[in-house]
C-alpha cells in the first residue's frame, strides 16, 4: 500500500498555502514549536518548500491567500473549542 505524503502532494500541486489549527497543542513540534501550546501554523509555498509561520495568542494572521483577513491566532483557535 502506498501512503501519500500530504505536504509533498500539496507542493507538487502548487497549493500556495495551508493552515493547521492545533487548538489543543498536541501536534508535532515542527508545526507548533516547543513548548507545545495551542498554535495556528500557516504554511506558505516558497520555491517548492513550505515555510511555517507559527502564531499564538493575539498575533495577527498574515496570509497571502487572505490578505484582508483581520483575525488573530487566538480567535481562530478559540473557534475550535
Amino acid at each position: 500500500m502506498i501512503i501519500p505524503v500530504k505536504v509533498e502532494d500539496y507542493a507538487v500541486l502548487g497549493i500556495p498555502e495551508y493552515w493547521i489549527a492545533d487548538y489543543a497543542g498536541l501536534g508535532g513540534t515542527r508545526h507548533i514549536g516547543k513548548p507545545k501550546q495551542p498554535t495556528l501554523s500557516i504554511c506558505t509555498l516558497v520555491d517548492g518548500d513550505y515555510e511555517i509561520q507559527q502564531l499564538r495568542g493575539k498575533q495577527p494572521i498574515v496570509s497571502l491567500t487572505f490578505p484582508d483577513l483581520k483575525l488573530t491566532a487566538e480567535q481562530v483557535l478559540r473557534a475550535g473549542r
